[in-house]
Formats: C-alpha cells, structure tokens, sequence
C-alpha cells in the first residue's frame, strides 16, 4: 500500500512531560501542563507533539518502564486528561505522537509478576527465561545501564534478560500470543485518535540472547512487517523507530515507501562519531566537522527517493544542541540558529526538542547528589572502579549525561523559570533569568523566532516541495569550517550555507545568489562572488 506522506511537510517538537509544565504544584510536569501550553506551541508551528512515556510506571526509568500499557501514570494526570490532550492539540492542527515501548516491560507489569510466580503460566513465556544457579551468568552480555543483562530472580528461580535496568525485563518477541497482545494494545491507542508512535529501541526486539546479538536480528524486519500490518496500516499515521544499530541499508527496509514497516527511524550516526572505544559517550574524542557533514550528506543520498530521514540534533536522552555542537557562551544564539539552519534545510522531518527552540543549555552539577539519571548515576560508580576521578566522572556528565536535556523548561524568569510553584523534581538551569520563553517571543531577532521562520519556509508554496522532495547536493565537503549545499527540484534552487564555527571565514561561491531567504545575522551581505561569513553565519539563499 501507498503510505499517506502528510509528515513529509511536518516538524515534529518532543515533550519530556516531566519537565515541561507542572499544573498543580507538585514539581513535575504533568498532562495538563502540557494542555496549557498548546498556544505556544500553535504559534510555533509545529504540527506533530512526540510525548515521551506517560503511561503507568514506577518511574525507574522516567517512565520507559511500563506497568501498564493502557493507563496514564498519576503524576501526569489521568486517562481523561491524555483523550483532552488528544483533543485539544487536534483542534490546534496538531497530532500527538506517543512513545511505545515494547522491547521491555516494568517488573511491575502483571505479566512480569505472574511469569515470575507461575512457571505454567502463560506469560512466563512473555519473558525471556534461562535456568541456571545464582552466580552463574547464561553469558557474558552487558546491559545498557552498566551490570549483566542477565538478572537472578530468586521466585521464579531462573535468570531473566534486561538489556536496560534489571526492573525492566525484556519482552520475548518470538511468542506471538505476547506480540498479538502488544498490537491489540496499539490499536487500543490508536482509535483514540493518535497520530502515531515513537517506536523506542525498536532495533532491539529481534534480540537472539544466546547469541549474544542485541540489534538487528534475524527476525527483526518480520517482526516490524507484521507489527505495521496488525496496527500502523490501519491508520494515517506516522510511526519512527528508535534504531541506535542502524545504517543506511538497514533504514531503506525501515522507511520503505511502500509503507511496509515504518515512515523514518532514528539513527544515532552524527551522534556516536566522536563517542571514544572503550567508554562509550562518557569519553569523546575531538569533534571531526568533517567526519560529520559527511555523515549526514551519507544519509541524504542514501535515502533519496527510497526512504526517509529522521532530522535531529538532540532529544531526552543527550546533550543539548547548542552546548554539544555549537557555544552555548559568547555565540549561542548565533550558533543555535546556525545549527538549525543546516538541519531544517536537509530532507527530512525535523525533530524540535523542548527548549531547543530557546537556544537552552546544558547545566553544571557539581555533586553526584544533583544528578538524576540512573544511567549517569550507575555509570558513576563503574567509572569510580576503573579509577576516575570524582571531577573526572562529572566532567562527562555535565558534558553528554541525559540531565542535560531534562532540566525544566524555561518559561519565564520567575522563581523555578515558571515551570513549577513548587519545588521541582529536578533543578531549574541557573541561566532561565537570561535564556526563557517569554523573552524569546518579546524578541523578534530570538532564537524561537527563526525556528518559527524555519517551520513555515518547509510549509510554504515556493519552498515546501523542494524541502521535502528536492536533490541534495554538497560542496566544500573537505573544508574544516563551512557547510555548504544545493537543495533543488525542477528550477527552484535553494543553497543553505554557513559557517560551523567561532572564526570569520571568506570563500568563494560556486553560485550566484539571487535573494537571501533567511539568515542568522540581520544585516544583509553585499555579493561579488566572494562572501565572509562572520562566527556560525548561516543562511538559506535562492540562486
């Protein structure tokens, strides 16, 4: 079947409902927080809200621990509240998409409880199970949060598999009675007027444990086909895979165009280039520009006309953009602006983290105390044994730990920036008096500003078709500093090109440009075949 393309034009902003807006005071975000914040978000422009988890869950790990797949957490409001915020962002144009998590489950799921009690049980084959004696690992496989992926459960006396935190047992997906429940799930959600989901670690379900294979085993893509079948097909809606082990061949089959599994995945290439060997994200080399735009322009041609791009440059689990890829001090606004420039103009749909669209930051910590991750909290304690410094350990979380990106929102410059009036479940950035929304709309040269500029240029008449469909082509792809590229489709040209770095750069254009369309610095250039692009000067211009 033909897959119905409205996300084609779409950017889609993702909320950390934790930290985006608290309606009754009780330090965390919450659904109808979030119900009130619908205008800013309309005068945006975006069109799609990608939320992360809020169902049911002991929150061990915010919430992708679930322990009950078809009702609301009550930290964030009830079922009533999610149907209104369905609703009410549709009466604003604006689909809500929800993150599904089914490679895993809570240890509080009933199903985990009763495989854990009942060996005759049904859903004791919802889980994968080996025998064994405590001690004595079924194999050497590490989970994601730092330990074995294998965990003794002295009830069901077995080993169960957990390739994220020991309460977050890993679904069986070989059992299809468990898959036809998960789907039957989906649908549940998906007749309440959905606008799709956000697969999460969707790469991981074909797992095959004993042989240690975690990401994209044999049986994924039947998996994902039949998933799509059972649920997606049914409906106009916009599905995205999370897909750490992902490469270009591996998306072709994801986001076939013929609709067959999902509409994008996405893939963590830009992320991981500067991750180090042995430590992962906690160690970085040197960012490599170079390596960089290649990989994106790697991914632009590769999908072209045979799948599609996931846009992104940050989310709840990394760093924030501005800190990790531009400078959050002296030229943060100039660089943020810059950054999305390059995004927004490649082919894709564009993903908008929640407070991206200010130009937030990361934060300082000083103390383990201040830290909340689980995943940074665990990794602090392995860092320790193999000898790092406290000061050592807090300088990689304060640079790529997933605190970062889950620090309130930052709305005005009241007492906790306007998130909460009580005390927030996660310290506030100490710079929300100088970085918040209220200033950013009273200021028509702000960072939110060009974003809203950046969402309309995609949906417009003269520029929207070539943003979604036109050829990419790079140039300069050795230089050290500028990113440089043609989008075209027929005769509209679109150039988009800036400077990735602090320091003035002078080159020489292969084109001649006929109307810059948007730029990050207000004054117009002056055009004799050579240009100077002050620090992280970006622009879109027509040739």
């Amino acid at each position: 079947m033909e897959q119905t393309k409205w996300w084609k034009h779409s950017v889609v902003y993702q909320i950390y409902p934790r930290s985006f807006q608290d309606s009754n005071g009780d330090g965390i975000g919450d659904i109808p927080g979030i119900i009130s914040r619908l205008d800013y978000l309309r005068e945006l422009g975006i069109d799609v809200i990608w939320l992360s988890p809020v169902y049911k869950s002991p929150q061990d790990d915010n919430g992708y621990d679930i322990s009950d797949y078809y009702d609301i957490h009550e930290e964030f409001g009830t079922l009533a509240d999610m149907e209104m915020l369905i609703a009410e962002a549709g009466k604003r144009d604006i689909k809500i998409v929800m993150d599904m998590v089914v490679n895993h489950s809570s240890d509080e799921h009933p199903w985990f409880l009763e495989a854990k009690k009942d060996r005759s049980s049904k859903y004791r084959d919802y889980y994968i199970w080996r025998e064994g004696e405590p001690g004595q690992l079924p194999n050497e496989t590490k989970a994601s949060f730092g330990g074995s992926a294998w965990e003794w459960d002295e009830e069901a006396g077995a080993y169960y598999f957990h390739l994220f935190s020991k309460r977050q047992p890993d679904l069986n997906w070989e059992n299809p009675q468990m898959r036809q429940d998960i789907y039957r799930m989906m649908n549940w959600w998906l007749e309440k007027g959905l606008g799709g989901f956000r697969l999460d670690v969707i790469d991981n379900i074909g797992k095959v444990p004993d042989e240690m294979i975690r990401e994209n085993g044999p049986r994924l893509h039947d998996y994902i086909r039949e998933m799509s079948r059972e649920a997606f097909q049914n409906y106009d809606v916009v599905t995205v895979g999370e897909t750490w082990g992902a490469n270009t061949e591996h998306a072709k089959l994801y986001s076939n165009p013929d609709g067959s599994e999902l509409s994008m995945i996405f893939q963590f290439e830009h992320i991981c280039a500067s991750h180090s060997e042995e430590y992962g994200k906690w160690k970085q080399e040197k960012k490599d520009f170079v390596k960089l735009k290649k990989i994106f322009s790697g991914w632009q041609r590769a999908l072209h006309g045979c799948g599609w791009n996931s846009l992104f440059w940050d989310n709840h689990d990394l760093p924030r953009a501005v800190s990790a890829f531009g400078d959050d001090g002296k030229y943060r606004v100039e660089s943020a602006k810059a950054l999305a420039t390059f995004l927004h103009g490649m082919q894709g749909t564009p993903y908008i983290y929640e407070g991206e669209e200010l130009g937030m930051t990361n934060i300082h910590l000083e103390e383990l105390s201040q830290v909340r991750d689980i995943e940074a909290r665990n990794m602090y304690a392995e860092l320790k044994e193999k000898g790092w410094s406290h000061d050592e350990i807090m300088e990689a979380i304060n640079s790529t730990g997933r605190d970062n990106a889950r620090t309130p929102m930052q709305w005005d410059n009241s007492e906790h920036a306007g998130f909460t009036t009580g005390t927030p479940w996660i310290g506030v950035n100490p710079n929300y008096r100088q970085i918040n929304a209220k200033l950013e709309l009273g200021n028509k040269n702000s960072v939110f500003h060009y974003y809203k500029k950046l969402i309309a240029l995609r949906k417009s008449p003269e520029w929207g078709e070539v943003l979604a469909e036109g050829d990419y082509t790079p140039y300069m792809e050795e230089d050290e500093d500028i990113f440089l590229y043609l989008r075209s489709l027929g005769e509209k040209r679109l150039l988009v090109l800036g400077n990735f770095h602090g320091t003035e750069r002078t080159i020489s254009l292969p084109y001649e440009i006929k109307e810059v369309i948007l730029s990050n610095y207000p004054e117009a250039h002056k055009w004799d075949g050579w240009i100077v692009l002050r620090p992280y000067e970006a622009m879109m211009a027509e040739i």
